[in-house]
């Protein structure tokens, strides 16, 4: 067993990299020779089509004691409140809608215990649209491993840090970071202080990137360099372990003689990755009027039409405001594409009442939304001085499909009925004679 717990990383988004925990066990000039060193197995491990283009082909090899297919039969298990694309167990309205956190569980739950469906769009089985899930757990996964094939899972902590132990090594991500994991990678969810809860988008679509700058240049938003990637880490342990595989919107269960953390040394650009937001380069207005909020753009996954987002990831961290003869908050708007919404952290200025931390809320596709009657009335009576928002980090999964929320959203205790009540003061102005 590799016991070496220093946690190291490497950088740059997307890049290929080569690690290993054991001196020479990458083998030099080929990939897989007739004997690995250490007598490893070699094991391809691709995200992407074998013949996507160069700039988006994603796959890596791992050198690992025992190969994935050493492991028993899948077994069908109970799914619990997991949810997959397309819902079809409730009516989709298109009524603004706004939940409280989820609570904390009761008795030992662990990650894939607590995994919540509220909303998700698109079809798994033909690659398009998200899932969207809250996690909370009280216990790690142990001798358990879990791994997605309908997806990648981009995780976004709200309450307590996360340890993944993953096949290509350790992440330790705490609130204020996120991180991705490829559909199909084996891990586990320890919890080394405490309880946690957090947001979870399933990625259907094809794998987040960082977006194009654009006129902005070579610099700005989320930068290359600022992506961590594990470091190789192993253990070469037998016992009793089990991989839950989520597969076709179900959950399979298989058993296995050892760790499947067993990766000795890996190389290549499929792997996860976590990334700290304060680290997001904002770019803002310095003169007038409210940009798109696409200019926060952390990561993005895109249909086949240019611009258009299967999922867009969103965050509005702390900035200075200083937009002059501006009413600073978001306009009143409808949308083509469809917004559900989180909260990190603070208080977000556009909803200062009722949106809480581990809250969510949903606009869809032409669902009019804006500031609520109290923001409107602050904002349009406010002095322009420059402003600091401080205290705050929320999140939006943005998404050209409708999003269609589960049965356990729409009729859980923790969805606001009365959210539509924040806009119940909107007075009206008008005065045709000036």
């Amino acid at each position: 067993m590799n016991t070496n717990a220093e946690l190291t990383y490497l950088n740059g988004f997307g890049n290929e990299h080569e690690t290993e925990a054991l001196s020479g066990a990458l083998p030099i000039g080929q990939f897989s020779p007739q004997q690995c060193p250490y007598k490893l197995y070699a094991e391809q491990f691709s995200s992407t089509a074998f013949t996507a283009p160069r700039n988006s082909n994603r796959r890596t090899w791992m050198y690992r004691i025992r190969p994935s297919i050493a492991m028993g039969d899948y077994l069908p298990m109970d799914k619990g409140l997991i949810r997959t694309g397309p819902i079809t167990e409730a009516v989709c309205p298109p009524n603004v809608m706004r939940w409280d956190a989820v609570p904390m569980p009761d008795g030992k739950v662990d990650f894939v215990q607590g995994l919540t469906t509220i909303a998700a769009n698109g079809d798994a089985k033909t690659l398009t649209g998200i899932g969207i899930h809250v996690y909370t757990a009280n216990t790690g996964m142990e001798n358990r491993f879990f791994n997605n094939a309908d997806g990648e899972m981009l995780f976004v902590p709200q309450q307590g840090e996360l340890m993944a132990y993953t096949e290509l090594g350790r992440l330790h991500v705490k609130p204020g970071e996120i991180m991705v994991i490829p559909r199909g990678i084996k891990f586990k969810i320890e919890l080394p202080n405490g309880p946690v809860r957090g947001y979870i988008c399933e990625n259907y679509g094809g794998d987040f990137h960082l977006p194009e700058r654009g006129p902005v240049g070579a610099n700005g938003y989320a930068n290359d360099r600022d992506f961590q990637y594990p470091t190789a880490w192993f253990e070469d342990k037998d016992g009793d372990y089990s991989l839950i595989t989520k597969f076709g919107g179900e959950l399979f269960q298989a058993s296995l003689d050892h760790s499947p953390c067993d990766v000795v040394a890996w190389t290549g650009n499929s792997a996860p990755y976590k990334y700290d937001l304060s680290r997001f380069n904002v770019i803002n207005t310095v003169s007038f009027d409210h940009p798109d909020p696409s200019i926060f753009t952390v990561l993005t996954s895109q249909t086949n039409t240019p611009g258009t987002a299967n999922c867009d990831f969103v965050i509005f961290p702390p900035r200075w405001m200083v937009a002059e003869n501006t009413f600073r908050p978001p306009w009143y708007h409808r949308n083509i594409m469809s917004e559900f919404m989180g909260l990190i952290e603070g208080v977000y200025d556009a909803k200062e009442k009722g949106f809480v931390p581990g809250g969510m809320s949903l606009h869809n596709c032409m669902t009019p939304h804006g500031p609520e009657a109290e923001v409107f009335e602050k904002a349009s009576n406010a002095a322009l001085a420059p402003q600091r928002y401080e205290n705050t980090l929320a999140f939006m999964f943005e998404s050209c499909y409708p999003i269609a929320p589960t049965k356990f959203a729409l009729e859980s205790d923790i969805r606001q009925k009365d959210y539509l009540q924040c806009w119940g003061d909107l007075k009206k102005y008008f005065d045709g004679n000036r």
